[in-house]
């Protein structure tokens, strides 16, 4: 049985950093296959959009998953693209489980490009997105892809008893106030906060947001500032404010006593690190000219800086002196 594992982050079509990352890390091509001796990897989700070569990192992932040399999670994108090529029911009142608006068509634009040539390599993945497990629990750590709400999880195992989900369930989802539409928020977007007052934020990508991401973890926020967890800033004149009473009984709260808990999705910029002494992101912007990055499990209960490996998305791209990242940077 299996207890090291490599944990690796949201890797949006960067296919040839992802090799580079597993052969940093030891894993060798073998049958066309990429595997290790001892070790297995845990991919958090999140394979497809935004990236050069969707297509290619998808086999990689996939391949090494059906050969039984990795696992992985359900992100965002991937519960995104099967609500985008699902078709309602009838009497829903939508064509598709996912609306092909502006913002959406967008987000999945470079995927759906990338296999307008190979609809059914497209069908078999989306298929294969629908048997994805939602969180992992390992005897020494946890996986999810946005957040680990225990009382989510656990009511879903009570009444589901599996970690994945049906159409059914998928299709209820679409009801963001429904026990499915919050489950699949919670655990694939992570938590937020509407801006105090109603305002509204201009994002960098251009998206005008009424909401702002929350960190799940943590103690004692004082100030909005101290529980933001997203690369936009609030404005200044919210960041400072005292967090209101009813906003606190929004903030979740990921347990110091809990197993280890492995993320991706928050798109990170600084060197890799663990948010707390049980939490780590590996989300580190890959496909932003960032990091792909992994952390190297070995069932320790306190999580170190020096068990994360990583490597640029474009070597002659970096936003830091060359030997800040230590020994674990390559590139």
């Amino acid at each position: 049985m299996t207890s090291a594992y490599d944990i690796i982050g949201d890797i949006h079509g960067c296919a040839e950093t992802l090799v580079r990352l597993l052969e940093r890390m030891g894993y060798q091509k073998v049958c066309g296959v990429y595997q290790h001796s001892s070790r297995k990897v845990i991919f958090l989700g999140d394979v497809l959009d935004r990236g050069p070569r969707i297509r290619e990192a998808l086999q990689l992932v996939h391949d090494m998953v059906m050969a039984g040399h990795a696992e992985m999670i359900m992100g965002n994108h991937e519960y995104n693209a099967i609500g985008y090529c699902t078709k309602a029911r009838p009497g829903s009142g939508r064509e598709y489980l996912r609306e092909h608006d502006e913002r959406h068509t967008r987000q999945i634009a470079e995927t759906l490009e990338q296999f307008a040539n190979h609809p059914e390599d497209w069908k078999a993945y989306l298929a294969w997105f629908k048997d994805l497990p939602l969180f992992l629990e390992k005897p020494s750590f946890r996986v999810v892809h946005a957040c680990w709400d225990n009382d989510l999880i656990s009511r879903y195992l009570r009444q589901y008893r599996s970690n994945q989900v049906d159409m059914d369930f998928i299709h209820a989802s679409v009801d963001k106030l429904s026990f499915a539409g919050i489950l699949m928020d919670r655990l694939t977007r992570g938590t937020d906060m509407p801006l105090p007052g109603g305002g509204s934020m201009t994002s960098k990508d251009g998206y005008e947001r009424q909401f702002f991401r929350t960190r799940f973890w943590g103690n004692e926020p004082k100030v909005y500032n101290d529980v933001i967890f997203q690369p936009d800033p609030l404005p200044n004149e919210i960041g400072e404010l005292a967090i209101s009473e009813d906003d606190r009984s929004r903030i979740s709260q990921y347990s110091a006593s809990a197993k280890p808990l492995f993320v991706g999705h928050y798109w990170l910029n600084e060197s890799p690190k663990p948010l707390a002494a049980n939490v780590a992101c590996l989300d580190y912007s890959a496909v932003k000219y960032g990091r792909l990055a992994a952390y190297r499990m070995d069932g320790e209960a306190t999580l170190s800086t020096d068990k994360f490996v990583w490597v640029y998305v474009d070597q002659h791209h970096v936003d830091e002196a060359p030997h800040e990242g230590g020994p674990n940077e390559l590139g």
